[in-house]
């Protein structure tokens, strides 16, 4: 076990979370037994080794081959004598690489997957016999996990199925805090030469990516700027822009009813405008074929004044990989963007507390008790600092009670970003079968503009989004494969009707194509799932 005074400090912690993780944890945050309840230890092996598998974030890739190289889980093997053998899919391979596992029949102890994408649910994953429901293991095995559920029942209830079953370990957000993370972000440096003020409204927006383009911001005396780039994921993971014309890109609810963004009226009115935008060159014309690299090019070249993206993977990296290359290169944060000023900002980045990421024990796993009390561990006071904050004296140092992360982390002698340097200690930066801690984050963004961004994008209500509702067994077959054409469709068409390929007079059209291939019938899927999910205990 981890040392009793950090027990007792730990407990005393700044956020809500730990607090409640220390209190409701008590004596139950023990080294999980090596022997199965109620039989005799001599007759039951002892369990040493775990097969997990999970894909690796991109920030852990930079520096390891497996998260057994990670600082978290060598505490963890430390206090428990279990052995963890990670087995990580290819970056960017995962869902394919999840499917042919699982009909390889091939499963090992423990697989970490965000189950509500799987085809028909996480129950229907229970139902085909690939993991095991855990209600009973938790209730009985896990007490670290039920505590935290029983008082947060709004937790409990978005980890749960339609059914009332749990099947994983899941990833939670401990605060609120935390569930905001990206919005529009601006070169503040390009701002302040110009002289320009923040913009609030489409207008205001407008006014800026005119000045970007026209007025050489990057003072090189060539007309090489890229004023705004929305690509494909963060069209969908944000509301900036579209949510102006209150609607998504996406599904929606505006009284309990469901509505799909792309057929409103209002859905024509945010291409009109993208349109408008991207025939004055104010949009990326590579905006369709922009991945990772590329955008990191551009943002580090000097050429992008304004893009969405994350407060620590966006706003603190590029402002560290700058840092010596332009001391004057600064990004900040912007509001969602409303039609007209003081219109209400409804549509924002907001993850879930539970973000449908879970632990889940498979049914190939020969000791699932076992598993049960070796998962629960994080959930307690000791393994939530070693998820959060890795090694006490390595990565963090205690300073009046408060996890305080080293310069191993904020000032990295190899010059390795936060993001990079924390991923060798814990996997506070991204998510896992834990509770991610608030103060992980208060010092991850710990530059001004981050704090600020973060305070900006956490003002829209965000009253209209869809909770993670999931089909049926018998819904999901037929959701999957009218909204796998659909997505397709809508994609392509989202392109040619931003870069005028297809005229916007062609919507109601497009509207049609949507509808014949079945449209309405997802949405009335979906109408159900959100019924279900609303009477959910």
């Amino acid at each position: 076990m981890l040392n009793s005074k950090r027990r007792r400090i730990a407990a005393i912690g700044a956020t809500a979370v730990l607090l409640t993780i220390s209190v409701l944890a008590g004596c139950s945050d023990s080294k999980p037994a090596t022997g199965k309840e109620g039989t005799d230890a001599k007759e039951t092996p002892k369990l040493t080794a775990l097969t997990y598998w999970t894909a690796m974030a991109g920030a852990a890739a930079q520096t390891m081959k497996s998260y057994s190289e990670m600082a978290a889980y060598q505490e963890v093997e430390k206090a428990t004598g279990v052995k963890v053998e990670f087995q990580h899919p290819p970056q960017g391979q995962d869902a394919e690489q999840f499917n042919l596992m699982l009909t390889s029949g091939k499963l090992p102890d423990i697989i970490e997957y965000h189950w509500t994408g799987f085809p028909g649910g996480p129950e229907k994953a229970v139902k085909d016999g690939r993991i095991v429901k855990l209600n009973d293991y938790i209730d009985k095995y896990a007490p670290n996990l039920k505590k935290i559920l029983a008082t947060n029942p709004d937790w409990k209830k978005q980890v749960m199925t339609d059914d009332g079953s749990i099947i994983g370990f899941p990833f939670l957000r401990g605060d609120k805090k935390l569930q905001v993370f990206k919005g529009p972000v601006l070169r503040q440096d390009w701002m302040d030469k110009l002289q320009l003020k923040t913009p609030t409204t489409i207008d205001e927006w407008y006014n800026v990516l005119k000045a970007f383009k026209e007025k050489d911001p990057n003072g090189n005396g060539k007309a090489d700027e890229i004023p705004l780039i929305i690509t494909k994921a963060e069209l969908d993971g944000s509301g900036a822009f579209i949510g102006a014309f209150d609607t998504v890109n996406g599904y929606y609810q505006e009284g309990g009813k469901v509505k799909y963004g792309p057929i409103q009226p209002q859905f024509k009115q945010f291409l009109t405008l993208m349109n408008k935008w991207y025939k004055e060159g104010l949009i990326d014309k590579d905006y369709a074929a922009t991945d990772g690299k590329l955008l990191d090019a551009k943002v580090t070249s000097s050429q992008l004044g304004s893009l969405i993206t994350n407060t620590g993977g966006g706003i603190g990296k590029y402002m560290g990989l700058m840092k010596d290359k332009d001391p004057k290169f600064r990004l900040t944060g912007a509001p969602y963007p409303v039609l007209k000023a003081g219109d209400k900002q409804i549509f924002g980045q907001m993850d879930f507390a539970f973000n449908g990421r879970g632990a889940a024990v498979s049914t190939s796993n020969k000791n699932p008790i076992e598993t049960v009390k070796w998962l629960d561990y994080a959930y307690g006071a000791d393994g939530h600092m070693a998820f959060n904050f890795g090694t006490e004296g390595v990565s963090y140092k205690l300073e009046n009670g408060y996890p305080k992360y080293t310069d191993d982390i904020m000032k990295n002698k190899d010059g390795l970003p936060i993001a990079t340097a924390l991923a060798r200690h814990n996997r506070a930066g991204w998510d896992g079968a834990f509770v991610q801690d608030l103060r992980y984050f208060e010092q991850y963004v710990a530059l001004p503009e981050q704090q600020e961004s973060v305070k900006l994008w956490s003002i829209p209500t965000n009253e209209k989004k869809m909770p993670l509702v999931t089909p049926t067994k018998e819904e999901s077959g037929k959701y999957a494969s009218l909204m796998t054409d659909i997505n397709t469709y809508k994609d392509e068409m989202y392109n040619k009707f931003v870069m005028g390929a297809e005229p916007l007079d062609n919507f109601d059209n497009y509207v049609k194509q949507l509808q014949s291939m079945g449209i309405d019938e997802a949405i009335k899927i979906q109408q159900a799932a959100l019924e279900r999910y609303n009477k959910r205990q």
